[in-house]
């Protein structure tokens, strides 16, 4: 029985080693104020990016100091994703837009794609992540 447990054991100790996920730093820069927080939706589909911030696969907040936030994501997976921020300055937790549905506060999308008339594409947006540690800047544009 003893035999036939150890290479069971030394099996697992390798996939769970190997199985260890990927970390995401996201530097931000361009934010005009200190005020409010950033926040940060990460997307596996170009599916669930159009639908928004509901269909995230991962968010987390940070604090902005300097005009600057750094915010980490553990535990993703190897793939593609794409990133948005919202510099949420008024501490609501969602972005604030106009009447003609323009943000109101900065925004911030991984590549720093451009989008023109709306957001910017999943294509120009998406980027891959394949080894343990991926470090991403985006820069806040205000409209």
């Amino acid at each position: 029985m003893k035999r036939k447990i150890f290479p069971f054991l030394l099996g697992m100790i390798a996939f769970i080693g190997y199985a260890q996920n990927s970390e995401i730093t996201i530097n931000i820069s361009g934010l005009k104020t200190d005020k409010g927080k950033c926040m940060i939706y990460l997307y596996n589909s170009k599916k669930g990016y159009s639908a928004g911030p509901n269909k995230a696969i991962n968010t987390a907040t940070g604090k902005i100091t300097n005009g600057k936030s750094t915010l980490v994501l553990k535990d993703t997976t190897d793939g593609e994703y794409v990133i948005t921020v919202v510099h949420d300055e008024n501490n609501n937790s969602k972005l604030d837009t106009n009447f003609l549905g323009m943000p109101k506060e900065g925004v911030g999308v991984s590549n720093n794609a451009k989008g023109s008339f709306g957001p910017p594409s999943y294509e120009d947006s998406k980027f891959k992540i394949n080894k343990k540690a991926v470090t991403t800047n985006i820069t806040i544009k205000y409209l």
